[in-house]
């Protein structure tokens, strides 16, 4: 098994896979940033209209 690993890690298809490995976690953990921003965002923009407007809503 391990001798099938490391076959598969010398291999060009091995380092290829590594890479878009890779590439898709700094893609998804962007996603993540720009989501978790956006959501903070928009939250603390609600509080604000809400303490601002009159009455009940």
């Amino acid at each position: 098994m391990l001798s099938k690993l490391i076959k598969f890690w010398r291999s060009p298809s091995g380092a290829v896979t590594v890479d878009w490995v890779v590439l898709c976690a700094a893609v998804v953990s962007l996603a993540v940033l720009i989501v978790v921003s956006m959501t903070t965002g928009t939250v603390e923009l609600a509080d604000r209209v809400m303490t601002q407007t009159p009455g009940d809503i």
